[in-house]
């Protein structure tokens, strides 16, 4: 149904191919997961699906792709839209109306559709994705998980026959991921419809594929089977195959339901181990007192209260449109509160410019595009500095010194790419690039909102790395994230957010443990025992057993 012979593509000047050889065969009706490091050309393949590549991209191609019967290099993706629907990893590229039920209805209006079918096929996908109640809003009012979910419902209106998403589940919270999956599902079961995805968070996604597709960058071709196959295989893991390989699990078990089988077998301390706190600044760096604020008359943050120390990392979980990123940008000043009060260092903010809260303050927002403007990845750096006039003097303390530019660049692993065009960066190389930019002044918090789209497991560990660093050096850090893999990995603290109030705030074992919707899959297979992670897991069962066998 979807073949590739011996396919290479170069982007425009680019000094290695981003494809290499790849052969790959796809059959009609498979929902097929493709995974790789970032930079391994997983969006390219699915670009080559749609024609996007390479008429969209330029570049060289050899080798063929076919769809059914069609060449998407000859016909372009006009023609391919047709029978091809194409989700982008980055849902606000592709958006073209203002209203939410506009933007569905686009593109069944240039294809011509009757009018009469144009509105049952609306409001089958708007009943689909739980959009119904969205319908009359705008665009710009909804969050970076809602417009995805617009996104996705545009595409599925066109009753494609291949449907191929890049990352879409990158922006929503667990549940709204699942509900998509499982919608997805339903379409490859019940209509055939043939679905190719590519995502990061294999946790998410390996329990609902039957085919998986792995591209390595250094090395040609793909490797393709099913997920039993390849699973316990791979360099990239989901955290319930790195917890059955360490444990020697056999066969691997792709699902919670299918490693419960094997978890129950085993004795864990009942009790949690006492967590030892942390030490964190005696005075609350950042806080919000009764804060309501919003958008117009609609309030998205209501008598929100909250506190957080230098030394600390929180975890700012919610549905989405829960308020989450609403509440960062209240902090630093973007959204300006209607009543209460936020204050930075113990200073009110109201009143104060944004630049000025910004050089004690750094926010990365959800789109790092946002933040490139030069023309050099050093170059976002200085112009930081000079932006806020601040340079580094031989008379002040360490620890209010700005950092010096290239040993900034190289605690982010980029310090090789200090001459690059920022916006030519893979996503998580610019994301780190945007991170630089925004804590090159040294500042004492750090606010991140879904700092690891786009990212690779690796990736997301040299993050984490960075953000224990800046913890240790007494940097206040509020992380907004539906990553509760990574939440579990850095985080102190965890707040929950649902319809902008805050329903839950303690140590992140007691709330993501305690929770059905946001326990990582470790927390899920040894339910009770406070782990969070693989690495927590797999430690306390082997000191366990050494304490047995004593």
């Amino acid at each position: 149904m979807i073949t590739f012979e011996h396919v290479t593509y170069s982007y425009p000047g680019a000094s290695a191919p981003a494809l290499r050889d790849v052969t790959l065969s796809l059959a009609e009706g498979c929902f097929a997961l493709v995974i790789g490091s970032s930079g391994s050309g997983k969006s390219t393949l699915l670009r080559c699906i749609s024609g996007l590549v390479p008429h969209f991209s330029g570049g060289t191609l050899s080798g063929s792709v076919r769809v059914h019967t069609f060449d998407p290099i000859a016909e372009g993706p006009g023609s391919m839209s047709r029978h091809v629907g194409f989700v982008f990893q980055d849902p606000e590229s592709q958006s073209v109306m203002e209203r939410v039920e506009d933007e569905i209805a686009f593109g069944l209006e240039q294809s011509g559709l009757p009018h009469a079918e144009m509105r049952i096929r609306v409001e089958e996908v708007l009943d689909l994705l739980d959009l119904a109640p969205l319908r009359d809003r705008a665009l710009e009012t909804l969050s970076g998980g809602e417009r995805q979910r617009v996104a996705i419902a545009a595409a599925l209106a066109l009753r494609p026959h291949v449907l191929v998403l890049d990352e879409p589940t990158s922006q929503l919270d667990p549940q709204s991921a699942e509900d998509v999956l499982r919608a997805l599902v339903r379409l490859n079961e019940d209509l055939g419809l043939t679905i190719v995805l590519a995502e990061h968070r294999l946790e998410r996604v390996l329990p609902f594929a039957d085919r998986l597709v792995y591209l390595d960058r250094n090395q040609p071709g793909v490797r393709s089977g099913t997920p039993a196959e390849l699973a316990g295989h791979l360099p990239l893991r989901s955290p319930l195959v790195q917890i059955a390989e360490g444990l020697g699990w056999h066969p691997t078990p792709l699902t919670i339901k299918a490693g419960l089988s094997f978890s129950r077998k085993l004795r864990w301390p009942q009790a949690p181990s006492p967590v030892v706190p942390l030490p964190i600044s005696p005075r609350p760096f950042l806080e919000l007192r009764s804060a309501n604020a919003g958008y117009g008359q609609a309030l998205a943050i209501h008598d929100v209260s909250l506190q957080v120390h230098g030394g600390e990392i929180v975890a700012v979980l919610g549905r989405s449109g829960a308020g989450k990123s609403t509440l960062l940008k209240t902090l630093v000043g973007l959204i300006r509160l209607q009543r209460g009060k936020a204050l930075v260092a113990g200073q009110e903010t109201a009143g104060r410019e944004i630049a000025e809260i910004c050089r004690q303050v750094a926010y990365l927002p959800q789109d790092p595009n946002a933040l490139l403007f030069a023309e050099t990845v050093r170059e976002e750096l200085l112009t930081t500095l000079r932006n806020h006039k601040i340079e580094r003097h031989a008379g002040l303390p360490a620890e209010r010194q700005p950092y010096d530019p290239d040993i900034l660049l190289e605690r982010l692993g980029l310090l090789d790419k200090a001459t690059a065009y920022p916006r030519d960066l893979s996503t998580g190389e610019r994301q780190r690039v945007a991170l630089g930019a925004v804590t090159v002044t040294r500042p004492g918090a750090l606010l991140l909102d879904e700092p690891t789209r786009g990212l690779d497991y690796t990736a997301k560990q040299a993050l984490a790395q960075l953000l224990h660093g800046w913890q240790a050096e007494g940097a206040a850090i509020m992380v907004v994230t539906h990553d509760v893999e990574f939440a579990a990995a850095i985080a102190t603290r965890a707040i929950v957010l649902a319809r902008g109030a805050i329903i839950a705030d303690g140590p992140i074992g007691q709330v993501l443990g305690a929770s059905p919707l946001f326990a990582p899959q470790t927390a899920r297979l040894f339910p009770g025992s406070g782990w969070l992670t693989p690495e927590n897991a797999l430690r306390s069962l082997q000191r366990a057993e050494q304490t047995t066998v004593e």
